[in-house]
């Protein structure tokens, strides 16, 4: 977390008055309805550490994201470097996998909006690390302020590129994260999510994360995610910043 701090001190340039308010996407699972300012080119820059079947999983999760107007934009996310086990009992290293996603928003009023995502992920990881299919996917967003509490949920079809005999290539994902200020810079987030596909075992997990904003410019968050059941990832620890890196517009 000290050196994700110490990029995010470094990597933002320029006065203040150039730059809008981040919309932060991380660190839950949900993605919100809302785009980030318009020209505005947003990065997400995080780590991951994940322990399942008694196996560790280490990565560096990335998303950059820019809207053309209120209502279109677009999100390119992926690992810049994974660790992960190999059959051989050793580990692999590499990139990860790469995600293209065109968003598409209709803002109801400053409380409500609904969103929708068309994914594809492409299979630049190596075989050891990623699927090495591509996987499509669509996702339905319902975005909501309760008073100071601001709900994200989700319901998304993805089509695999691999999956097992006797089981369904369609996986339904459903979640729902809610966050709520505790001061002017600190927040907390909390979500349920989980995943179901028949023939397959369904996964569940609860996150719970707080996030710092030094300033309206930039978010830093950390966190832990606790799988629910036996076919989940046991859990996952995470942090990361969000931050400006140019206005193209």
């Amino acid at each position: 977390m000290l050196a994700l701090a110490t990029l995010a001190t470094v990597a933002v340039p320029g006065r203040a008055d150039e730059w809008q308010p981040v919309t932060p996407y991380r660190p839950s699972v949900s993605s919100p309805a809302q785009l980030p300012y318009p020209g505005q080119l947003e990065l997400e820059l995080g780590g991951l550490a994940t322990k399942a079947d008694g196996e560790h999983r280490n990565s560096l999760p990335y998303a950059l994201k820019l809207a053309f107007n209120d209502n279109w934009g677009v999100v390119v996310g992926g690992e810049a470097w994974v660790s992960a086990p190999d059959d051989g009992g050793g580990r692999t290293h590499g990139v990860g996998d790469t995600t293209f996603v065109l968003k598409r928003a209709w803002l109801i009023d400053s409380a409500t909006a609904f969103g929708m995502e068309l994914g594809a992920k492409a299979p630049t990881a190596r075989d050891s690390i990623g699927s090495g299919r591509a996987d499509y996917s669509v996702n339905g967003i319902f975005s909501r302020d309760f008073d100071i509490v601001h709900m994200d949920a989700n319901l998304n079809l993805t089509r695999l590129g691999v999956w097992e005999d006797g089981s369904s290539r369609t996986q339904t994902g459903v979640s729902a994260s809610f966050s709520i200020p505790v001061s002017e810079r600190w927040g907390m987030t909390g979500e349920l999510a989980g995943t179901r596909r028949g023939g397959a075992d369904r996964t569940a997990q609860a996150l719970v994360a707080a996030a710092y904003s030094p300033s309206k410019y930039m978010t830093i968050d950390v966190g832990l995610a606790k799988g629910l059941n036996r076919a989940s990832a046991d859990w996952s620890l995470f942090g990361g910043v969000v931050l400006p890196l140019a206005r193209l517009w």
